[in-house]
């Protein structure tokens, strides 16, 4: 790409003004939903792909959710707190729902929700066993694209469930594709477009494809239903359907009325979304028609199943269609408030197809850097296609939730269940979620990785998303930030001050700063940080221990629970995150005190701790208790015992590469523009010389590049030596990406025995076959995209500061060296190649699944899974976590926009000014 901003200037959808710059349509519809109000994103993909099985649903008495409201319970029984379909949107407030069913006439069970299975029945964990696809997305939802792969054959439930329960942790998972199920190309590609007429006017297009050999019959069920909410509180006035004209009416006491129109006559059916009482607890429904008439409809021929006179708050659309061979069968809907403008599928409804589409694709040629080939575009949109696709509205309100379960502490609460202290919490939002199969709930770390990709392409949600998080209805009053809702309170790493700091500087440079959203994001992290203070230190010793901290079963023992050992656990991870943490806050104090000079001795607080922090891990001296270790030239977790005493655990593991993240760079100018701080620094160096010498760089008065400072609990020759472990390709260094467990380990495990008991730690490329972590026992060896991320914004910091001074060997022993800025690139040249097309036209992604990597109805539909396997790249764990493995789209766009030089000529301004020139998602109008 060139540096010349007047190429930039050239590009399509620039024009004349002070600028230069013109909005891209799209773009328009965003500016009227900040600026004007205009519900552009009402209506959107906010409908989960799972709501059976999720702690919000469980009443049981044992807490295990997964057996309490099964997938086998789903089409029968009403959800209290969401819904799940097909490739389904709903309105922000989940009121009202359209999803599409499917029954092939083989299947035992009508197609309304995805299968997979539970924990349990996994012998790797949870795993859903479907193929669909997010394709396409807008940031207003305008025009979204789906495809759901539904068999001709009868779904194997059964076999899918048996096979895997039967299979051993050393063994891989039974896939859908295993079964055979898919033989022969009997199955439809089945796609679902939405295009918007208007913000309330919602075009629906379903293409049926029959990739088999012979004609086949599908029924096909487009459904409209309301979510329950009459059936918890009294008084509630109940919505209604009913049928009208050939088309399904709706009416909402808050939504008002909408109308489904059907193009041709299909059949309407309609029911009750009620639980079927009778089928689930042997008791009498509360309704004749209930939640699962359209199965007993269709598969069992209960024709008094349905509702006679046509109404209720569930209502189909029954097509039955006969796909021939290689053929395709279209059905079209329209789903609008009041009456739409015309006839509804006329003229104007393909001509708004047609312009949508072609509207994203201007939108995301906008934002795509011009030197990303064809198959880095592929994956670059299909990223946030898929981040864009997992929004979900998340509604609990743990008040009422606690008091159902005669467990709320304030009210007399009697039972212990999970997330008791949480009582404060009500969420009713749209969220971003790692996966509305696997993880239909929000995880908060999670979320902070997603802003960084979604900021590409809609700004204004990113940054609504992280101030969620800092919400008195989110954050606990105490400061703790929520983890996830099957234990609010675990611990997760404090990213939310990094994404905070790296959203106000897009918006800044996109002209639109905004220091109110900074100054509170600051207000509610100071809370926050001071939680980790008083909870993960309890000893005041600068070193933190704080759980899992998202690195699952990385370490020798669980984490998260008592030691066998007794004693503690000083985590080298824990320790650097909090460095990191210091170093966000310091920065963000930094520009509040440009305009106030107060934040000047908050700067200097998050200062101080960081200097603290750095010497905990690593004092003046040798000391066997400290994370440091000379001898090796890394990091270790320290185990100290209940006598007093301490040891290293000596496990090359991602907890000893985190430090090289925590470090930041300042620019020249820092002291002058704030001198109150350089005399406090003064005067810690003059009382705390031994506690500066340990904070990189060691040599006094040295500053880098252009006059600018660094903060690192790393020195130079530290560094040199953990980029050593790093760049090695026997120990970190993957095909695609950091491993998180050093390879050194398949041939060298770490033993620790305690008693008669041994804890061994040994490289594994793919799932873990521990099952001492719990049922996900994933973490060892693969490949995971956030803390790759992590590790090149922390090379490229190190780079600012150091420049091409500073070469190192990569891979270890090649003798090619390269800069710190090519050692970046190259680790996100190596994750990018995971999803693209190696020389041989295959994806690492899909390792040897010959479907996926030949058959051109799959080779170029991408799964961005979980975690990736060490070895190969092939994907692991859930297959559609694109939350934060989206962050590759992230990874694409920094590495088509930058040049090393830039990161050396340019002030920071200036660069962040280049990384968001094209970047149109957050951009004002102009």
């Amino acid at each position: 790409m060139s540096n010349n901003p007047s190429d930039a200037a050239r590009r399509p959808g620039r024009g004349a003004g002070s600028s230069g710059f013109v909005d891209v349509t799209e773009q328009r519809r965003l500016n009227e939903a900040r600026e004007a109000g205009v519900a552009w994103k009402k209506w959107g993909p906010y409908l989960s792909e799972r709501q059976w099985g999720t702690v919000r649903e469980d009443y049981s008495e044992d807490g295990n959710a997964w057996d309490y409201f099964s997938h086998d319970q789903a089409r029968s029984r009403a959800y209290r707190w969401g819904e799940d379909g097909l490739g389904g949107i709903c309105d922000d407030q989940q009121r009202l729902c359209f999803a599409l069913a499917l029954w092939n006439e083989r299947d035992p069970i009508l197609k309304e929700r995805l299968f997979g299975l539970t924990n349990r029945e996994g012998n790797h964990g949870e795993d859903v066993k479907e193929y669909y696809f997010y394709l396409d997305s807008t940031p207003t939802h305008s025009y979204m694209k789906y495809l759901y792969k539904y068999p001709q054959r009868a779904y194997p439930y059964s076999d899918l469930v048996d096979t895997n329960r039967s299979r051993s942790r050393q063994e891989p998972e039974y896939e859908l594709l295993d079964t055979g199920v898919f033989d022969d190309n009997r199955y439809f590609d089945v796609f679902l477009e939405y295009a918007k007429a208007g913000p309330e006017d919602i075009l629906i297009r379903i293409a049926v494809h029959n990739r088999g050999p012979e004609a086949a019959r599908l029924q096909l069920l487009p459904t409209l239903w309301f979510r329950n909410t009459w059936s918890w509180k009294a008084g509630q006035t109940k919505p209604a359907l009913r049928a009208a004209d050939g088309a399904i009416q709706a009416a909402h006491p808050e939504l008002g009325d909408w109308r489904l129109a059907c193009e041709g006559v299909p059949e309407l059916l309609f029911t009750e979304n009620e639980s079927n009482a009778e089928r689930l607890w042997g008791q009498p429904s509360a309704s004749p028609w209930v939640k699962d008439a359209f199965h007993r409809y269709l598969i069992t021929g209960e024709e008094a199943a349905v509702n006679p006179a046509r109404s209720g708050t569930k209502a189909a659309a029954r097509y039955v269609l006969e796909v021939p061979a290689g053929g395709c069968s279209v059905v079209r809907l329209r789903l609008s408030a009041g009456e739409p403008s015309g006839a509804p599928f006329g003229e104007g409804f393909e001509a708004a197809f047609a312009a949508r589409l072609a509207e994203a694709d201007e939108f995301y040629a906008r934002i795509t850097p011009d030197s990303l080939g064809e198959d880095e575009r592929r994956i670059h949109r299909q990223a946030l296609a898929g981040m864009l696709w997992s929004k979900q509205y998340y509604l609990f309100d743990l008040d009422t939730w606690l008091k159902e379960h005669q467990a709320h502490p304030l009210a007399g609460g009697t039972r212990q269940v999970r997330n008791a202290e949480w009582f404060h919490m009500f969420n009713g939002d749209v969220i971003s979620m790692p996966d509305k199969w696997e993880y239909p709930w929000y995880a908060a770390w999670d979320l902070a990785f997603h802003t960084l990709s979604l900021a590409l392409v809609d700004f204004d949600f990113a940054k609504q998303q992280l101030s969620l998080m800092l919400n008195s209805l989110y954050c606990h009053p105490n400061g703790q930030i929520p983890a996830y809702e099957w234990n609010f309170g675990d611990v997760n790493p404090p990213v939310h001050a990094w994404a905070t700091l790296f959203l106000y500087k897009v918006e800044r440079d996109l002209g639109r700063e905004d220091l109110a959203f900074l100054e509170r994001a600051f207000q509610g992290l100071r809370l926050n940080f001071n939680w980790w203070l008083n909870r993960k230190d309890p000893q005041g010793r600068n070193v933190f221990a704080g759980g899992f901290l998202g690195l699952d079963n990385i370490g020798v023992f669980d984490r998260s629970a008592p030691l066998p050992t007794g004693g503690t656990l000083e985590q080298a991870d824990g320790t650097a995150w909090m460095a990191f943490y210091c170093q966000n806050m310091l920065e963000m104090a930094l520009i509040l005190a440009d305009r106030d000079a107060q934040y000047e001795e908050y700067a200097f607080n998050f200062l101080q701790h960081f200097m603290w922090i750095a010497y905990a891990m690593d004092r003046i001296g040798e000391h066997g208790d400290e994370m440091w270790d000379e001898e090796d030239g890394f990091f270790y977790d320290v185990l100290r015992l209940p006598d007093g005493s301490a040891m290293r655990l000596k496990v090359r593991s991602m907890v000893g590469l985190l430090p090289l993240c925590a470090c930041t760079t300042l620019e020249a100018d820092v002291g002058s523009r704030h001198p109150r701080l350089l005399e406090l620094i003064q005067l810690f160096r003059e009382r705390h010389p031994e506690v500066v010498a340990k904070v990189a760089p060691t040599t006094e008065g040295y500053v880098g590049l252009n006059g600018r400072r660094l903060l690192s609990p790393l020195s130079r020759e530290r560094l040199e030596r953990v980029l050593g472990y790093l760049l090695d390709e026997n120990e970190f260094l993957g095909p695609h990406g950091i491993r998180s467990l050093s390879r050194h380990h398949l041939e060298h495990p770490f033993v620790f025995r305690v008693g008669d008991q041994e804890h061994r730690v040994a490289y594994l490329p793919a799932e873990s076959d521990s099952g001492m972590f719990g049922g996900n026992s994933n973490w060892r060896g693969p490949v995971w995209m956030p803390v790759n991320a992590l590790i090149v914004r922390g090379l490229l910091n190190l780079y600012y500061f150091y420049g091409d001074d500073l070469r190192v060997e990569c891979p270890t022993g090649s003798g090619t060296r390269m800069t710190l800025f090519e050692v970046a690139q190259e680790i996100s040249r190596r994750l990018a190649g995971q999803f693209l097309r190696d020389a041989s036209g295959r994806r690492p992604v899909y390792g040897d699944s010959a479907k996926f990597q030949e058959d051109p109805h799959w080779r170029d539909l991408i799964l961005f899974y979980e975690y990736f396997h060490g070895d190969t790249g092939a994907g692991l764990g859930a297959s559609h976590q694109t939350g934060w493995t989206g962050l590759i789209a992230r990874l694409l766009d920094l590495f088509g926009r930058i040049q090393a030089s830039d990161l050396l000529q340019m002030s920071r301004e200036q660069l962040t000014e280049r990384l968001t020139r094209e970047q149109v998602g957050g951009r004002p109008r102009e």
